[in-house]
């Protein structure tokens, strides 16, 4: 039995929320990162698997500080020690913009030590275990260096999202075929699955040009088992169950879109004696930041601030990170007191913020007055699109009237001595 350990997306570097640890001077975001990463280090090591697979995106960019590489260096150092070979393929956090550039996990690959196995191009690698070889295609996140397109031509970006998607299907399938049918082999990428769900850190990826490649293009018959980094949210993508296609997801919250959701990495086992080489998986759940967001429509002008403490009250805030969401109704004041809202959470780990969430008042649409109104008529007629009370227009009308009345007896008797004009001779 192939016994390994499935993770990815550690991203080591992100930041969103949280402060300086007092004691190490560290971020405390990445200190969580690191503990999640390191309860799944510790796990491999104590169930003496065979190997530890991680698909891409050690860190948040493809220029960590020395900090990250050092933390992370340390949960790596662990499987080193244990002597359970680490295979890393390269995602696209971890590829610089730039051509020439070294990614951010050549450092492990140039590494004078053994059990480092680094794959930034598609590669099909017979790895060595204490229970026998298993193979391991890699496929690192799609780049036009390695996929060999023609750098000068000019393309729409969904021409060349076509173009990549169709060049990897090809690589995988080419070295599908020189697997050995007798020996187990996973497909381990940083891919995107047209099937997958994406998290609320993700979405975007949604509307964007990243290869997508279809279920079918990667559950080929040589591998028990299709390994992948890329989407933060934990899921199996495949309909057939036999032949999975599974994302650990992210390692820990990237941000509040994946507030509800569990982390945690894959344990693997795959059945090398048997015929068909099938593959069973469980996900292990690592230990995490809590996320919480508190939102509350309020009733109205009063005890708004009440409202919105006897909503956290029913929360567990110590240690978690918050985020406070109210809603006002359309032209009530916003008589929140932060200050108390803030005090009750004295002991949340981290406050987001306070936002409150009115819409916006109707606007106003301007009167429909005609040159044939009656001045009384345009009057009534704009003091309604004014909404202003029945008893103030019928006021104003009266007055317009006495006005009228009053202006018409001064120019009465101007009209009566007006003399008439002669006719010219």
């Amino acid at each position: 039995m192939i016994r390994f350990v499935h993770t990815a997306d550690f991203h080591f570097g992100v930041e969103n929320y949280g402060k300086i640890d007092p004691e190490t001077g560290i971020h405390t975001r990445l200190l969580d990162f690191h503990k999640a990463l390191s309860s799944c280090v510790d796990r491999a090591v104590q169930e003496k698997v065979d190997f530890f697979l991680f698909c891409g995106d050690a860190y948040k960019t493809a220029h960590p500080t020395p900090t990250q590489q050092r933390l992370l260096f340390d949960c790596f150092l662990k499987l080193f020690n244990a002597r359970i070979p680490l295979v890393m393929v390269v995602g696209n956090h971890d590829n610089p913009n730039s051509f020439g550039k070294a990614h951010a996990l050549d450092l492990f690959g140039q590494l004078p030590l053994s059990g480092f196995h680094v794959i930034a191009k598609p590669t099909r690698l017979v790895l060595e275990t204490k229970s026998g070889p298993v193979q391991i295609v890699g496929i690192p996140w799609p780049t036009r260096s390695y996929i060999a397109l023609n750098k000068t031509q000019t393309i729409t970006p969904q021409e060349l999202s076509l173009q990549m998607s169709t060049r990897v299907a090809e690589l995988i399938r080419l070295l599908a075929d020189q697997c050995d049918p007798s020996i187990p082999a996973v497909l381990a990428g940083h891919l995107t699955v047209s099937s997958g769900l994406f998290s609320g850190s993700e979405k975007r990826a949604i509307c964007g040009q990243d290869p997508c490649l279809l279920p079918s293009q990667l559950a080929l018959s040589p591998f028990s088992y299709v390994a992948l980094g890329h989407l933060h949210r934990y899921q199996q993508v495949n309909t057939d169950p036999l032949q999975p296609i599974v994302y650990p997801g992210s390692i820990e919250r990237i941000d509040f879109g994946e507030r509800k959701e569990e982390k945690g990495f894959c344990l693997v086992s795959i059945d090398e004696n048997d015929e068909k080489k099938n593959a069973t998986y469980t996900f292990i759940k690592v230990p995490l930041r809590t996320f919480i967001q508190v939102e509350v429509t309020l009733s109205g002008q009063e005890y708004q601030t009440e409202e919105l403490l006897a909503e956290l009250k029913k929360e567990i805030l110590p240690d978690a990170i918050i985020k406070i969401i109210y809603h006002l109704p359309a032209g009530v004041k916003d008589r929140v007191d932060t200050r108390l809202i803030q005090q009750a959470c004295a002991s949340a780990h981290h406050i987001v913020g306070i936002f409150p969430i009115q819409p916006p008042p109707l606007r106003q649409t301007r009167s429909v007055l005609s040159v044939d109104m009656t001045v009384e008529t345009a009057l009534k007629t704009y003091l309604a699109a004014q909404k202003q009370p029945s008893d103030r227009i019928d006021r104003l009308a009266y007055l317009l009237q006495q006005l009228e009345r009053e202006k018409l007896e001064e120019l009465t008797p101007l009209l009566e001595n007006k003399p008439e004009c002669q006719p010219l001779v």
